[in-house]
């Protein structure tokens, strides 16, 4: 008998005895009342065993006929051995016309012994984080690429930020992509507006962590890649960052997106505000009026903020390595910059800084030597790949050996400073006239 099926007998005795009603043992094994009166005639006629179930222990009429069972096991054995479930039913569908289900087959493989082709990975566990407890001590960032301006336009990406304690938006800001100028201007926001956050929350894109597998001598030696352009400016000031391994793990943003491209696109809507200028001046008010309905108090009052430096905007920046040319001048892509001429730094190599706001600032050991205004319209952007400047270092830098070594050692060249090396590295051909000996005519005199 099953579990269903074992409380039967004791209630059925018990209203046989007229200890109980039909109604109190039908409302108990939750059945209907003339129900209960036939399992009591089952039972006084055959006992415990009329309480089973009819049809126990006969085939299904469903069941799948013996000789295409043995013949889709024949198959699975043979010229279909290899083949996971769902394309082997795919097979026996197809090819020879055996009607099974991915079910069928999958059970029909496990009895034969054929494992799985790949191994199933169990289900992970999640479990939810719970906020933190101070403002600003955790700071989640994302980008939402979505048509916000209008139906059917272009998709824009906004860059956000909320608290993590409270769940409120930041900042906002809207560009065309999701990209290096989107989450500096985030950053300055926050910076400017509140203070330093202790640490930041987004994903693995490559503006924040190293994607590449490219790694050079002294990134060997130190065990650690150099970070992303956006890495440096939180090393600099001292803002710690945690990527993300799913979008679970950032779920409070990832529903934060949700609420904005609700409310946020009927505003703008309701407002006309179909620019990216007159958009990034509405996000203020906007994130304003979200917090006041929609804010939770954090679980301690005091806030985990720090004050900016005073040199953020020559923090928030990209930095370079170059070498001062002869007339003391140091170029970056299309802009130079000219250095004081107090002093020679002709072939030196200095650092420059490209600035949110469009500067170009040469530093060397730590001072600020020179300042380039920005140019007009400036977007800032890296100006090369993260991996061709480090491939363009590794050039430069002495090969390690060929035993332990990375990367093989250059072939050496061949040099030409004396005529003897060179007449032994250019050997004539086999048809020139100096392998070929000539009869010697001595001059007639005249």
């Amino acid at each position: 008998m099953s579990r269903k099926e074992v409380p039967r007998a004791g209630l059925l005795k018990a209203a046989l005895a007229g200890k109980i009603s039909n109604a109190q043992g039908a409302h108990a094994l939750h059945l209907s009342v003339r129900q209960f009166q036939r399992l009591k005639v089952r039972f006084t006629a055959e006992g415990a065993r009329g309480l089973l179930h009819g049809l126990r222990g006969r085939p299904s009429p469903r069941r799948v006929p013996a000789p295409l069972y043995a013949r889709a096991a024949a198959l699975l054995q043979t010229p279909y051995a290899g083949l996971n479930d769902c394309h082997a039913t795919e097979k026996l569908r197809e090819v020879e016309g055996v009607p099974l289900s991915r079910s069928s087959v999958r059970r029909l493989r496990r009895a034969l012994g054929l494992p799985a082709k790949r191994r199933r990975r169990g289900r992970q566990v999640r479990t939810r984080r719970t906020p933190e407890a101070q403002r600003g001590a955790l700071v989640q960032l994302d980008a939402s690429p979505f048509p916000w301006l209008r139906d059917g336009g272009p998709r824009l990406a906004l860059h956000g930020a909320i608290d993590d304690a409270t769940g409120t938006g930041l900042a906002l800001y809207l560009r065309p992509t999701e990209d290096l100028h989107g989450y500096v201007a985030l950053l300055e926001q926050l910076c400017t507006r509140y203070g330093l956050p202790l640490t930041l929350y987004g994903d693995r894109l490559n503006v924040f962590v190293r994607n590449d597998p490219h790694w050079t001598l002294e990134e060997e030696l130190r065990g650690a890649q150099d970070p992303t352009h956006f890495g440096r400016i939180l090393r600099e000031l001292g803002i710690g960052f945690i990527a993300a391994g799913s979008p679970q793990a950032k779920g409070r943003i990832e529903r934060f997106w949700q609420t904005l491209q609700d409310r946020l696109v009927a505003e703008l809507r309701l407002r006309g505000i179909d620019t990216l200028a007159s958009a990034n001046a509405f996000f203020p008010e906007f994130l304003a009026d979200l917090t006041a309905r929609f804010a939770r108090a954090p679980a301690q009052a005091a806030t985990a903020w720090r004050p900016p430096p005073r040199d953020l905007a020559a923090l928030l920046s990209c930095r370079y390595t170059r070498v001062v040319a002869h007339d003391n001048t140091v170029r970056l892509g299309p802009r130079w910059l000219q250095l004081p001429r107090q002093r020679s730094y002709a072939g030196r190599r200095l650092e420059l800084r490209e600035c949110f706001d469009g500067r170009l600032l040469a530093f060397a050991d730590d001072a600020c030597l020179a300042t380039q205004p920005p140019p007009p319209a400036f977007v800032l952007r890296p100006r090369h790949q993260p991996s061709a400047d480090r491939a363009r270092r590794r050039r430069a830098s002495p090969s390690p050996t060929t035993e332990g070594g990375r990367y093989p050692p250059p072939s050496p060249k061949r040099s030409f400073s004396s005529p003897r090396s060179a007449a032994a590295a250019r050997k004539p051909s086999p048809a020139h006239p100096w392998r070929h000996s000539t009869p010697y005519s001595p001059r007639s005199k005249g």
